[in-house]
């Protein structure tokens, strides 16, 4: 069944391929972009395909020749077979996460929101430091990251700090560090040297574009006031912070990084439609986390998903269990090992259940 749908996909490949070659194709922009974007799409699986079948036109060639005379050519296919066996497998495993239903958020860019949570000034200071970490690792991916709405506090942390994360794929690699995340270690204020436990909330969204989302501007309430600076005092003499509220669903969003009140105006919307197409994602994940019997990890905000402990070096992500004695390199923006595991860990859950539905 699965080479018959991948006999498909070659097909299709190969007929988007001819569009693209096509003259009234070529001069329409719009047109062009539809079939290379589709192309795109379909070439990972025919390339993988591909390499299937030459895998298995060669291992029924060696197949072939141990039913042949020849004693030398027979103990060669003999040592040949298993490894091609074995990638062939491997091939297979490929293809069929490739084939999996596709996030349809998973090539959008992000809204990054970053709250302190338990531990007082400490919590804080850690908001900071994955504020950091995730400005270091989409500086890395070539990602481009704007700062949206931050609330800093007198001792260089945050209390909360708003970021949208521009680029290709950003959701795909950032959507599994949604939840609650731990930190253990002794704070500088700390004169006893007591170990302390904090805790700093993430939240992660797919930027919403207006036709996903059923946002009217008669439904979002605006408030303008003057920005704030450490201590709550006003530093600017006009109102150029803007607060917005969409009515239907209660989400607010402030906004006063810029000294522009349309500039404040135009990221807080930004902001806020994410946050609505937000609500509509949690609730289908939500969703299906109920029409799954065998869910691992609820993917809640509320859920701790990982503990940073610093005495020990030490990253542990709670929800696949797996601890990197790494966490210098990863607090500096070394996130690919730890979201390679987490994105393949996912995968492969999504693969059984698919195989548990056949």
């Amino acid at each position: 069944m699965i080479k018959n749908r991948l006999k498909e996909i070659e097909k299709k490949y190969q007929e988007t391929s001819e569009m693209l070659a096509r003259p009234e194709v070529a001069s329409n922009q719009e047109l062009y972009q539809k079939y290379a974007r589709e192309h795109s799409s379909m070439e990972g699986i025919v390339e993988a395909y591909r390499e299937l079948v030459r895998v298995e036109h060669e291992l029924e060639g060696n197949k072939a020749i141990l039913e042949g005379k020849d004693e030398e050519l027979r103990e060669l296919a003999k040592e040949e077979i298993p490894a091609l066996q074995q990638e062939r497998e491997d091939i297979l495993s490929r293809i069929k996460i490739m084939l999996l239903p596709k996030d349809p958020n998973d090539d959008k860019s992000v809204i990054l929101e970053i709250r302190a949570g338990a531990g007082g000034d400490e919590s804080a200071l850690f908001a900071a430091e994955l504020y950091r970490m995730y400005s270091r690792y989409a500086e890395l991916q070539g990602w481009k990251i704007e700062v949206m709405n931050s609330n800093p506090t007198g001792i260089n942390g945050l209390k909360e700090i708003i970021v949208a994360i521009e680029g290709k794929g950003a959701y795909s690699r950032l959507k599994y560090e949604s939840g609650v995340h731990r930190v253990q270690r002794v704070p500088e204020t700390e004169a006893s040297g007591r170990r302390h436990t904090s805790t700093v909330t993430v939240a992660v969204m797919p930027e919403a574009e207006a036709v996903e989302v059923d946002v009217r501007m008669d439904d979002i309430r605006v408030d303008t006031f003057r920005s704030g600076g450490h201590g709550g005092q006003n530093v600017n003499k006009v109102e150029t912070a803007v607060r917005m509220t969409h009515i239907p669903s209660g989400v607010v969003v402030a906004c006063q990084e810029e000294k522009s009140q349309h500039k404040n105006r135009a990221k807080a919307l930004k902001v806020l439609m994410a946050r609505v197409l937000d609500i509509k994602v949690q609730e289908q994940q939500k969703q299906i986390r109920q029409d799954r019997k065998s869910q691992v990890g609820t993917g809640d905000r509320s859920e701790k998903i990982r503990t940073y402990n610093f005495p020990q070096n030490r990253v542990t992500d709670h929800r696949i269990g797996l601890t990197l004695h790494r966490l210098s390199e990863i607090m500096e923006g070394d996130l690919t090992e730890l979201t390679d595991n987490i994105i393949a860990y996912y995968q492969t859950e999504a693969l059984k259940n698919t195989e548990g539905a056949a």
